[in-house]
């Protein structure tokens, strides 16, 4: 295993710096990476995810490449319409509902958005459950005018029924992370009629065979996402992608350029939109140049050993 230690260009979810481990197996390497507020409840699918990658058992893909949207954090107007420019994407996804931020602020970074992409680009939002019904219904009238109409609005509440009295007063389609990701029963989504879009990401749910028997029982069109992986952790993602049969609407797997380096010779950077789909190889100059420090190994080393210590007694290992 090797612990590494990316930076980000730009604070996202309160990090600048992303820390995560390669895990080499028969077939290559996986990637294990849950956020560092996670317990060991909430890691074990991560983990996972990480030995069916480095395992190879991967099904066969059905496209060679995959739309991606360009992510924009909550940041400032003038940076925000910078990465969309530089992004190349015909898709945003804009981060809102920040901690310590106003509407009037998701407000500004809409509108810059939505004149770096252009009149004819797509524009979503991501709340990841911060506002109650009433708030969500309110903020997402201003914010699809401010955008100029948008494509979809993930998770306004966290709570999978309030998501569903949303769904009901809104015009604008609703889509489900955390209430499929976090949820004790992900079909929920499905039997309350909450969401008209699952958001599907490898790590969190366990990897890519368990997120395409969801994406088979639920019954909703898939947008496959990632968690600011490496290119390794992002492959995983771009596996599931390739292996739907349908993808009707961009995925969230463009993050690797949120990091300002990376541990694959060639990084899954798009090109005019897309990624490839490929497994990228690893650089061992790069795994040198990104080892976290000596303190931050002994914490990984000590989490993957709790983590593993658990994996079969919850059926997701």
């Amino acid at each position: 295993m090797h612990v590494f230690s990316i930076p980000l260009r730009t604070r996202f979810r309160g990090i600048t710096v992303r820390e995560g481990v390669l895990i080499r197996g028969d077939a290559g390497w996986g990637e294990w990476s849950p956020f560092l507020e996670y317990d060991d409840d909430t890691a074990r699918p991560w983990l996972a995810c990480a030995e069916e990658a480095a395992a190879g058992d991967w099904p066969e893909p059905v496209r060679d490449a995959v739309p991606v949207n360009v992510t924009v954090p909550a940041c400032d107007p003038e940076r925000a319409h910078a990465i969309v420019t530089a992004g190349g994407c015909r898709t945003a996804k804009v981060k809102v509902a920040e901690r310590g931020q106003v509407l009037a602020e998701d407000v500004a970074r809409l509108e810059a958005v939505r004149d770096a992409i252009g009149p004819d680009g797509l524009v979503r939002i991501d709340a990841n459950g911060a506002w109650d019904v009433d708030e969500a219904v309110a903020a997402i009238a201003l914010l699809d005018r401010a955008a100029g109409g948008l494509e979809y609005v993930e998770q306004p509440t966290m709570d999978v029924e309030d998501l569903a009295r949303v769904r009901r007063r809104v015009d604008v389609p609703i889509a489900a992370d955390e209430s499929i990701r976090r949820a004790a029963d992900p079909y929920r989504v499905r039997d309350l009629e909450a969401a008209d879009i699952a958001v599907l990401k490898v790590q969190p749910i366990g990897g890519v065979r368990a997120c395409l028997r969801i994406a088979e029982d639920i019954g909703l069109p898939v947008v496959v996402s990632g968690a600011v992986e490496s290119s390794v952790g992002i492959a995983a993602g771009v596996a599931l992608a390739a292996a739907l049969p349908d993808l009707p609407h961009a995925c969230g797997l463009a993050t690797v350029q949120l990091l300002a380096d990376d541990v694959a010779l060639e990084p899954l950077l798009p090109v005019d939109g897309m990624l490839p789909v490929r497994r990228p190889e690893v650089d061992e100059a790069a795994l040198a140049r990104l080892a976290a420090a000596p303190d931050r190994v002994a914490h990984w080393e000590r989490r993957l050993a709790s983590v593993a210590r658990g994996v079969g007694q919850d059926g997701r290992s």
